[in-house]
């Protein structure tokens, strides 16, 4: 049915999958386990030897944030600290963040998830890094009210 529209998509934006394969697509994120390496401090922000993976959410209705320590390390700001989702794209380069945008409209509207490798500049480390974001819609009923995922240094 979204066939059609999918492969419309530039070369680089082909890289959506259906909601089914979540689990195979998710796996490394279990494999790391978030939850466990947001439990240790960093020696430093940015210290990447284990905060190389982070957990996110995006809440659809307001924009609102969700990110596991990880995730702020990888962009080099202080965990826990107030962070809007204009504030993160300004990090990301603006091809980055021009084909982020393209498929996170694209995986909302054809609920599908999406694998992307995006150039950001770390904050409180000043360097560019490559960052790998795996994302899903989270849907209640016929709606997609989040988008989570994971996000890898590469």
């Amino acid at each position: 049915m979204h066939e059609a529209a999918f492969r419309s998509l530039p070369l680089e934006l082909d890289c959506s999958w259906p909601l089914w394969e979540h689990p195979r697509q998710f796996e490394l994120g279990h494999i790391l386990n978030c939850a466990v390496t947001d439990a240790l401090e960093p020696r430093y922000i940015g210290a990447l030897g284990i905060h190389h993976a982070g957990l996110w959410e995006c809440n659809l209705e307001d924009s609102s944030l969700i990110w596991s320590g990880g995730a702020y390390d990888i962009f080099g700001l202080t965990r826990g600290s107030a962070i809007t989702r204009e504030q993160t794209l300004a990090h990301y380069s603006d091809h980055s963040r021009s084909s982020l945008e393209q498929l996170r409209a694209y995986a909302i509207r054809h609920k599908r998830g999406f694998t992307l490798d995006v150039e950001i500049h770390a904050a409180a480390v000043g360097e560019r890094r490559w960052v790998r974001l795996i994302g899903a819609p989270v849907c209640e009923g016929d709606s997609v009210v989040r988008v989570h995922g994971l996000k890898l240094i590469v």
